[in-house]
């Protein structure tokens, strides 16, 4: 997994101080925030409703950019050259891949990103879909085949798989199944109102719950039958909450000096 730029990635619910962290990340009082609302299906509330939440707390400019098609997003967005910070809203996480995916935006987005010139945000479905592997849906009971579909992400973060509202819709056997389905990839579950900040190849854990890491690298079993219940053994399982910080590349928690020295946030 190589070098990333700065990602905040949120399991939903944002509350305030995660979306004022945003904020002060983007440049605070000069902060330039684009929102895409590209997921949701009622996209100018949406809009409306993080202009609102982001000017109230102090950024100097927040401008929706309504993107619908792929037409679109292939055409050059002024306002993206010029953003400090860009917000994904939540919402149905295929419609973002759909119309960004492979676009002259998602190129755009991906060299500011890299260049470290943004910091780019994404809740609920704005998260899923920074991953390489991206979880669409899935709610089917068990640990199975069943429990989990996915499809191809934004890859702002390859070599993940996010899900999000983790805690609160129970989503421990969607990650699980995904997981066995991809044990390359680290499994992320981060709960609503909880967030990762990514800084090259490390991220810290915001917000008030918590980050599930499942990573199946070392499993010694893994078995993904048509039917009926998958077999996952010895893979490993963290549960970081705020403060925390994981190695993305070493797969481990390093969790023995502060966020602040590691040169995260």
């Amino acid at each position: 997994m190589s070098s990333h730029g700065r990602l905040l990635i949120i399991g939903g619910a944002a509350g305030p101080s995660l979306l004022a962290r945003f904020v002060q990340l983007a440049g605070g009082g000069r902060a330039r925030i684009v929102v895409i609302a590209t997921a949701s299906s009622a996209p100018a509330a949406a809009e409306t409703a993080h202009r609102e939440a982001f000017t109230a707390l102090g950024a100097g400019e927040v401008v929706p950019l309504r993107l619908t098609t792929r037409a679109d997003a292939h055409r050059d967005q002024p306002a993206l050259h010029r953003a400090t910070g860009v917000f994904f809203t939540g919402g149905d996480q295929e419609r973002i891949t759909s119309v960004i995916g492979g676009t002259t935006t998602d190129s755009l987005l991906q060299a500011r990103v890299a260049a470290g010139d943004v910091i780019l945000a994404g809740t609920s479905a704005g998260a899923a879909a920074m991953s390489g592997t991206m979880i669409a849906e899935g709610d089917a009971p068990g640990v199975n085949r069943a429990a989990v579909r996915t499809g191809p992400g934004l890859e702002f973060l390859p070599g993940v798989l996010i899900d999000q509202h983790f805690a609160e819709r129970g989503r421990i056997n969607r990650l699980l199944s995904a997981v066995a389905l991809y044990p390359h990839e680290l499994g992320l579950g981060i709960d609503e109102d909880t967030a990762i900040l990514t800084d090259g190849d490390c991220f810290e854990v915001l917000g008030s719950g918590a980050v599930t890491v499942v990573d199946a690298g070392g499993a010694t079993d893994i078995r993904v039958p048509d039917r009926g219940p998958i077999t996952l053994a010895g893979a490993c399982i963290h549960v970081l909450p705020a403060g925390h910080t994981f190695h993305l590349t070493g797969r481990r928690p390093v969790v023995d000096e502060p966020a602040a020295e590691r040169g995260v946030g």
